[in-house]
C-alpha cells in the first residue's frame, strides 16, 4: 500500500516527509518500543510504530532502513528529532490511537508483520 495511502487511511500527522524518491510501497510494519528489538527484527522498508520519541529512535530507523515511524498515542518528538529525521529523510507521523489500534489498521489495510 501507498505511503500516502496509509497516512490518509490512519489520519496521520505528518512531521516530516520521507526523501525523495524513497519507495513508497509499504507492505511490512513493526511495533516495538525496544530499540534493540526494532534493530534485530523490523523489516527493512517497513513501517515502526513505537511510543519512544527520542532521538535513538532516528537512529536505529536509519540502521534498519526503515520507510517510516509512527509515534502512537499522540506522542510527539522534540524538534531536534524532527529535524534529524528531515536530514535522514525519514518519514515521520503522530496517530492520536494507541499501538495496538494502529497495527490492527495497519493490518487491514494488508500491511504484515516482519514474520508473516
Amino acid at each position: 500500500m501507498k505511503l500516502e495511502q496509509i497516512v490518509a487511511e490512519l489520519g496521520l500527522t505528518e512531521l516530516s516527509a520521507p526523501a525523495a524518491g524513497a519507495a513508497d510501497d509499504i507492505s511490512r510494519g513493526y511495533a516495538s518500543d525496544l530499540l534493540s528489538d526494532v534493530l534485530a527484527h523490523a523489516p527493512a522498508g517497513g513501517l515502526l510504530v513505537t511510543l519512544q520519541v527520542h532521538l535513538n529512535v532516528i537512529a536505529v530507523a536509519g540502521h534498519a532502513d526503515l520507510a517510516g515511524v509512527v509515534f502512537a498515542g499522540g506522542r510527539r518528538p522534540e524538534p531536534d528529532v524532527i529535524d534529524k529525521a528531515r536530514e535522514e529523510g525519514l518519514a515521520l507521523y503522530v496517530a492520536t490511537d494507541d499501538t495496538f489500534d494502529i497495527v490492527g489498521r495497519l493490518y487491514t489495510l494488508g500491511v504484515r508483520g516482519s514474520g508473516a
